[in-house]
C-alpha cells in the first residue's frame, strides 16, 4: 500500500483525535513506529490492522471511519490541496461527477506510483449517477462517499448517495442530485491565495 494512502490515515486520526489517540492505534496495530513515510510502500495488511485498530479505538464501524476519512480529505484545511485539485473537475457538481473517470490519472501526474482505483460514472435519466469503483481497495467507496459528500457541500449541492454494496471487486454508489444550487458553496479561486 502506498505511503500516501497510510499517511492520509494518520493524518485523519491525528487531525480528528488528536495524538493520543493516534499512540492508542498504533500501539492496538503494534505498528512498531509513530507515523509513516508517505513516499514508502508498506504490505497492504498493515493498512488493514490499523483501520482495525482505528474502528476498535473509536468504537464505529469500519464503513463509517472509511467514509470519514473521505470527508476528511476534502473538507480539513490541512487537506486544502486536495481540496483544490478536485475542484479543477469541473465548474458544478455534475462537471465534477463526469471528471471522475480521469481522477486516477490525475492523481498519477502529482504521484506517479498512487495506483486509485478505476472509476466508471453512468449517468441515468433525472440527475441520477451510479459510480462503479473498479479495483483491490475494498472499502475505497466508503472513502468516496465521504469525499462526494463533501464535495457536494463544497459546490453547494444537495445529493443523496448511497453505497449499494460491494461485489466481485467492484463497489457501487447511487448519486441522486436534488438540487444543483441548494446552497452557497465555498469559493474557490484558480490560482493559491499568498499569505
Amino acid at each position: 500500500m502506498h505511503g500516501l494512502i497510510n499517511r492520509a490515515i494518520e493524518c485523519f486520526v491525528r487531525d480528528a483525535y488528536g495524538d493520543d489517540r493516534w499512540a492508542e492505534v498504533t500501539r492496538a496495530a503494534h505498528l512498531g513506529f509513530d507515523g509513516f513515510e508517505a513516499m514508502l510502500r508498506y504490505d497492504p495488511s498493515l493498512t488493514w490492522r490499523v483501520l482495525d485498530a482505528i474502528t476498535d479505538t473509536l468504537g464505529k464501524p469500519r464503513d463509517d471511519v472509511l467514509e470519514d476519512i473521505g470527508t476528511y480529505l476534502v473538507s480539513h484545511p490541512n487537506t486544502e490541496a486536495l481540496r483544490r485539485l478536485l475542484r479543477f473537475g469541473g465548474v458544478d457538481f455534475v462537471d465534477f461527477l463526469h471528471s471522475l473517470d480521469e481522477l486516477p490519472e490525475r492523481a498519477r501526474l502529482a504521484v506517479d506510483d498512487l495506483d486509485l482505483p478505476r472509476l466508471e460514472l453512468r449517468d441515468h435519466a433525472g440527475n441520477q449517477f451510479s459510480l462503479t469503483v473498479h479495483g483491490s481497495y475494498p472499502g475505497f467507496g466508503h472513502v468516496l462517499v465521504g469525499v462526494l459528500r463533501a464535495m457536494a457541500d463544497d459546490y453547494g449541492a444537495l445529493v443523496i448517495l448511497d453505497h449499494r454494496g460491494s461485489s466481485g471487486g467492484t463497489e457501487e454508489i447511487s448519486v441522486a442530485l436534488v438540487e444543483t444550487a441548494y446552497a452557497e458553496g465555498r469559493s474557490f479561486h484558480l490560482g493559491a491565495r499568498a499569505g
